[in-house]
């Protein structure tokens, strides 16, 4: 099998190094960031006539290789050491404007590659996302083609835009999050306007999700456990951060909705000279909501900077604690008594504080952080927006559980903004999470080491390297998460 996924990465390797280079000074057509956000350089015109809107438009095209292996220190029937891949990728349209008006459609693809006998797939870590579970589990089918992106965009009013259809969000609670062949999106409206100065302003109201391993839509914040006969549990919101005890049947117990909406909201204001003033929020109507505020403030010594930080969140139960419980889980039994280690198992009040300071020198960038989660109820954000991220979050740790305090160390080396890393990008950091035993968490120390660049003469072709070791003090629990992935865009 390693051998078979080995020569599939490197066919795919040749393959996209066939193409014709890029002079040095063109920018590509569009660029993935290292936290996985499409840049897109080469936008299309305006336009004075219907067939122009078509002919004018622009198509952005993605090859994408993407292969893991997770090895645990000791195996059993759910740690088991695999090996996954995928071969995928995506055409994206762009019509040009007019009238203030045009549209997106993006096809996705994504065929992978696991041994069934030896990799259940319902042992597979992060490359489970090359492909759906619940279409496996009921089809066979290993492969997933989906319309990941289709929405209108209006612009009519002076530096507003609002964008209606499946679209990809990108808030501080919602996020593309586009680590392998198709990213988050929602079916939704969201507008954003720049009219007051300095300060930026995004609503979103979105009626569903469809995340990455899924081809259809499904509800924001529901598990659905209603047929589990046929695997239904990964045909809504299966998540690895999702609340399992907001599930199908619990809601439908407890007269709440099972499709309920989620509706966020960022503002951002840089008013006062190097202060960057953020908040947010999302609300699950009669179920749940979270407001979070930060503050930063850059001080500015030449070549050398330094920028103090902190974030505040809170979370309001609206009813979501009494039908699913403190713990994200889902499940409180044998923890801690009846109550699982929670101080009020039935409420899900919370709140996280988190304070860091970076520091910048020439291409060097070095992040001192901490997080708390008080010890009240874990935090529900399953849309791949992150509350610790930029403080304690490093690749696949959920450190935001109650109880919960974590310390990082983190140090970056040629970040930028425009997707393109022609020198060698490279992202380390030792993670420290202090957890709560009593809730049947465990603490643990976290090496994370991830490379990016884009070939210097093909500035479309871009590969990654993400490495994750877990050094746990729950037994035999000892882990390597390994990530290579190339993408051509073009």
């Amino acid at each position: 099998m390693k051998k078979k996924l080995t020569k599939i990465s490197l066919l795919a390797s040749a393959l996209l190094m066939s193409t014709s280079l890029y002079a040095e000074s063109e920018l590509p057509k569009h660029a993935l960031k290292t936290n996985y956000q499409k840049v897109y350089n080469n936008t299309p015109k305006t336009v004075d006539s219907f067939a122009n809107m078509f002919k004018e438009g622009e198509f952005y095209g993605a090859l994408r290789s993407n292969t893991f292996y997770y090895v645990w220190e000791k195996e059993s029937n759910s740690q088991k050491t695999h090996a996954v891949s995928g071969l995928g990728g995506s055409l994206v349209y762009k019509s040009a404007t007019l009238n203030n008006f045009d549209f997106s459609v993006g096809l996705y693809y994504s065929q992978g590659f696991f041994d069934e006998s030896s990799d259940p797939v319902s042992s597979l870590k992060a490359g489970v996302d090359v492909v759906s579970r619940y279409n496996y589990a009921n089809t066979g089918s290993k492969s997933m083609g989906v319309l990941g992106e289709a929405f209108v965009r209006y612009q009519g009013v002076p530096k507003t835009e609002v964008i209606l259809g499946r679209q990809k969000v990108e808030t501080f609670y919602t996020k593309s999050n586009d680590t392998k062949m198709i990213p988050n999106t929602f079916d939704g409206v969201v507008a954003t306007t720049k009219t007051i100065d300095n300060t930026s302003i995004k609503l979103g109201y979105l009626a569903k999700q469809k995340l990455r391993n899924h081809t259809e839509s499904h509800s924001v914040l529901m598990y659905d456990n209603s047929d589990s006969a046929n695997y239904s549990q990964w045909n809504g919101n299966d998540d690895s951060a999702m609340h399992k005890g907001l599930s199908y049947t619990n809601l439908k117990d407890a007269g709440a909705s099972t499709d309920a909406p989620l509706i966020v909201g960022d503002v951002n204001n840089k008013s006062i000279k190097n202060l960057k003033l953020d908040t947010s929020f999302y609300v699950v109507p009669e179920l749940l909501s979270e407001i979070m505020a930060e503050a930063n403030y850059k001080i500015d010594m030449g070549n050398f900077s330094l920028s103090p930080g902190m974030r505040y969140i809170k979370q309001i139960d609206h009813g979501a604690g009494k039908i699913g419980g403190a713990a994200y889980s889902g499940d409180l039994a044998g923890l801690s008594g009846a109550s699982g280690g929670y101080n009020n198992a039935d409420s899900l009040e919370s709140q996280m504080i988190a304070a860091r300071l970076v520091s910048t020198f020439s291409v060097f960038k070095l992040n001192l952080a901490y997080s708390q989660v008080f010890d009240e109820a874990d935090l529900i954000t399953p849309w791949r927006g992150f509350p610790t991220s930029g403080y304690t979050r490093s690749m696949a740790r959920y450190n935001w559980k109650a109880n919960t305090k974590s310390y990082r160390i983190e140090l970056v080396r040629n970040a930028n903004k425009k997707g393109i890393y022609k020198d060698l990008f490279i992202q380390m950091s030792i993670l420290h999470t202090d957890a709560d035993e009593n809730k049947g968490n465990y603490d643990e120390n976290y090496y994370y080491i991830g490379f990016v660049q884009n070939i210097p003469s093909l500035v479309d072709l871009q590969w990654r390297l993400r490495l994750g070791y877990n050094d746990t003090k729950k037994v035999d629990a000892d882990s390597l998460d390994a990530r290579f992935e190339i993408n051509y865009l073009f």
